[in-house]
């Protein structure tokens, strides 16, 4: 089997309320990748928001000669032929997500191939993966949180995180009580700081929430601070969790050797593909921390599925019903990974046609 060629663009699709108040769209760079035999693979980035959406494009079409006319089911191979292109072109950023799209691909074509979908492959652990809600963006009233809390909760999630990005770490406080009131003991939180806060700003907020039993605290400061993610770590009595904006193994295994966190969150569009996410997973095994990757939880379900010590998947309402052919359901707040060969998903007809930038 050999690729044949490689179509991409990039898909702009806009936000259902309320998230829209925070980000109206969406952006997806999609390679669709064909070979010679018939069987076509889908890799996709999520690029949040859609900033640097037509960079990684562009990066994602320089890849492509590195593919074209190689068999698609050497992976691993293709993967580091790809890192390599450009050595002075860190895979990090947007290099990162053309690098990841392309994986993906690759991998569902070797699933259909085989006739399997990608968690058998790799050695599945489990087929329903629960879930949390997300979503609680700044821009959100009380009023939208605790709605959207408690969508997420009536599909039976136990878990729903949200953001803290008020200066005012009471302010936060306020809103996370108000959402922890409205749930009940069934439900347990989890904030998200995105980086905004230094060391000492992190051990003030977190002082001010350690009584409500968050399961995590999200990406307390910038992500390549990995001496202040420590700190912060020590410092306070809520386990931390991050790794969105990590991209390798490499950066992950600083995170774990410094204690940096307890759970770690690659992005299966970003940290280089399911090739490196899957590296990510079994290297922190080998430390005893747990895995829940960030976002796109309809690919990501294979990852948890082929890990021992995957966790959560995160559930992230958002793409329109004609976006995809057929997404996964949520029942009971879990969801069962398709028994569809590759990774299940592909894009439902005319989405490209209606969602296409231009």
């Amino acid at each position: 089997m050999k690729v044949t060629a490689i179509d991409s663009c990039v898909l702009t699709v806009p936000t259902p309320k309320p998230m829209a108040l925070q980000y109206p769209q969406h952006k997806l760079v999609d390679a669709q990748i064909t070979t010679d035999e018939g069987v076509r693979g889908l890799g996709y980035s999520l690029v949040f928001g859609g900033g640097g959406a037509e960079a990684v494009l562009a990066y994602l079409d320089r890849l492509k000669s590195a593919l074209v006319g190689e068999d698609p089911t050497y992976v691993e191979y293709l993967w580091e032929k790809m890192f390599r292109v450009d050595m002075g072109m860190k895979k990090q950023g947007a290099a990162a997500y053309a690098v990841s799209a392309l994986d993906i691909g690759l991998w569902d074509i070797v699933g259909k191939a085989l006739g399997k979908p990608l968690y058998k492959l790799w050695g599945a652990v489990r087929h329903r993966i629960p879930c949390y809600g997300s979503g609680g963006w700044a821009k959100y009233s009380v009023e939208d949180l605790v709605r959207e809390a408690e969508k997420y909760a009536a599909q039976g999630c136990r878990y729903y995180k949200m953001k803290i990005h008020d200066p005012d770490p009471k302010a936060n406080r306020a809103r996370v009580e108000a959402v922890k009131r409205a749930l009940g003991s069934q439900v347990r939180l989890m904030v998200d700081v995105n980086q905004r806060l230094d060391v000492l700003g992190n051990v003030r907020q977190a002082a001010e929430l350690e009584h409500l039993d968050l399961l995590w605290y999200e990406e307390p400061v910038l992500a390549d601070d990995y001496e202040s993610l420590a700190s912060v770590a020590s410092s306070i009595r809520i386990p931390v969790a991050t790794g969105e904006n990590n991209y390798t193994r490499y950066e992950f295994r600083d995170i774990i050797q410094k204690k940096g966190a307890r759970f770690l969150m690659p992005d299966v569009c970003r940290a280089n593909g399911f090739s490196e996410t899957l590296k990510i997973g079994h290297l922190a095994a080998a430390h005893a921390v747990q895995v829940s990757p960030h976002v796109v939880h309809e690919i990501s379900l294979h990852v948890v599925g082929a890990l021992t010590n995957g966790f959560l998947v995160e559930y992230m309402d958002w793409a329109p019903p004609d976006l995809f052919e057929e997404m996964p359901e949520c029942k009971g707040g879990r969801f069962r990974i398709p028994d569809r060969p590759g990774h299940g998903m592909s894009l439902a007809r005319g989405a490209i046609d209606k969602y296409r930038s231009r």
